[in-house]
């Protein structure tokens, strides 16, 4: 059940000027970075330019130490960065906090940890609030490449809206007062590998996927309020895929991937208006979407990858012309395509290869491309101003242009560790490390 807690006598309050202020970021240009994979949600800036080369001592605006450990992505909106972190109670830290893989892939959690949510400033790096949403005993670990705050935060630049899994979904003020709590209780990931489906805002409605091991399900939440809009039950096991959502006509539809079908909702009502069978077990990959197409692929003992018109989508549309292609490899695991100029980049992330594919067609013309000194990729890629921006585990980032054949254009590499997913504003890329968050930029 969804409970929901309410800070009223400030609610009140903003409820009266949320009336006449800014719409949501949907409607805004893209000079912000309001969630994960930015704002138009395939992992593209429009208007950015941030450098090409960086190191420990050329192009950091400033490198701040962050408490705790958190992969989400830090959103960026005007002159703040924000972003979630679970900071361990107590001197003896659990394995999960060691960088170096454990016997085994899943590490116990056995102190309590606080959920926080900072804000600092985009000029200097200075931590302006910092805010613990609960402290609690994790009731699971994760996977020793995981963490307890996955799960990105989205902004509107008015309110800030922060998932913790079954810790919770927040809603805070831009100056960090909780406004309303919802519970969607605890959640049970599969082999115990942990939560990381992030939230979606669109307008007024936020969209949380919660795919498990037990009852599984979709629910809208109504931003002002915290007041559930409409929940549905998914037939779905547990997958870390974030939803997405794609305007089509006067009816907007959020798209989620899952193990047995990938589905698109009505985001007024939660109906189903249509699915499609295809794709395999632990999905990861968030969909893309572009002109009315949404692009969905998994990698575990199924690889696939499609494009799937939504326009006269209705019921099951396996194997009809909806699907405009598929194809079965080159196919995305852990970090999410990158739609970009017509291609989607796709990567096997443990080889540190990279496949271009034509968005209209599916075909791969050329390549695939080894990406020399890049390893393991848990973060998605970005691209801005003709340049794709990859980033490894281990601290490297490979910078390479966004063309038929793709050329290096550098490589960077911090003392760090990064399963983040870069964030991108005007001149200045955001990576958030284990231990850092880094402001690449030109110095002032």
């Amino acid at each position: 059940m969804v409970k929901v807690k309410i800070k009223t006598a400030i609610l009140n309050a903003l409820l009266i000027s949320s009336m006449v202020t800014m719409p949501a970021f949907a409607n805004e240009p893209d000079t912000n970075w309001p969630q994960w994979r930015g704002p138009l949600a395939n992992g593209v800036s429009l208007t950015g330019n941030p450098p090409i080369t960086w190191s420990e001592t050329e192009n950091i605006r400033w490198k701040v130490s962050i408490p705790g450990r958190g992969h989400s992505t830090p959103v960026v909106w005007d002159d703040r960065v924000v972003l979630t972190t679970a900071i361990p109670v107590g001197n003896q830290l659990d394995p999960i906090y060691s960088d170096a893989p454990g016997a085994h892939d899943n590490v116990p959690v056995t102190q309590k940890h606080q959920y926080a949510v900072m804000a600092v400033s985009r000029r200097d790096g200075s931590c302006l609030w910092q805010r613990i949403v609960k402290e609690v005993l994790p009731h699971e670990g994760g996977h020793y490449t995981a963490s307890l705050a996955s799960h990105s935060p989205v902004t509107d630049g008015e309110r800030i809206y922060a998932f913790f899994g079954s810790r919770g979904l927040y809603c805070l003020t831009w100056d960090g007062a909780i406004l309303w709590t919802v519970e969607l209780g605890q959640l049970k990931s599969k082999h115990g590998h942990g939560e990381g489906a992030s939230p979606v805002l669109f307008n007024d409605t936020i969209v949380v996927n919660s795919d498990h091991e037990g009852a599984s399900f979709i629910v809208a939440i109504d931003k002002h309020s915290g007041r559930q809009r409409w929940k549905v039950a998914r037939d779905e096991v547990t997958s870390w895929a974030t939803p997405i959502v794609v305007p089509n006509g006067e009816k907007s539809q959020v798209v989620v991937s899952g193990t047995d079908r990938v589905r698109g909702y009505d985001l007024d009502t939660g109906d189903v208006i249509w699915e499609c069978g295809g794709l395999s077990a632990n999905i990861i990959a968030s969909p893309v979407s572009s002109n009315g197409i949404v692009y969905v692929g998994s990698s575990y003992e199924t690889r696939a990858l499609m494009a799937i018109r939504i326009e006269g989508a209705s019921g099951d549309i396996t194997d009809t012309d909806q699907v405009l292609w598929n194809r079965f490899q080159a196919t995305p695991y852990v970090p999410s395509p990158l739609l970009y100029k017509g291609s989607l980049y796709v990567l096997r992330h443990y080889q540190g290869i990279l496949s271009r594919v034509v968005a209209e067609t599916g075909d791969e013309p050329t390549g695939p491309f080894r990406l020399g000194g890049i390893g393991n990729v848990y973060a998605s890629p970005v691209a801005v101003s003709d340049r794709i921006y990859i980033t490894d585990l281990d601290g490297a980032t490979i910078v390479i242009s966004a063309s038929n054949e793709p050329d290096v254009l550098a490589f960077n590499r911090l003392r760090d560790r990064f399963s983040a997913s870069a964030a991108i504003s005007g001149s200045d890329l955001f990576l958030r490390g284990m231990r850092y968050l880094y402001c690449i930029g030109s110095p002032d």
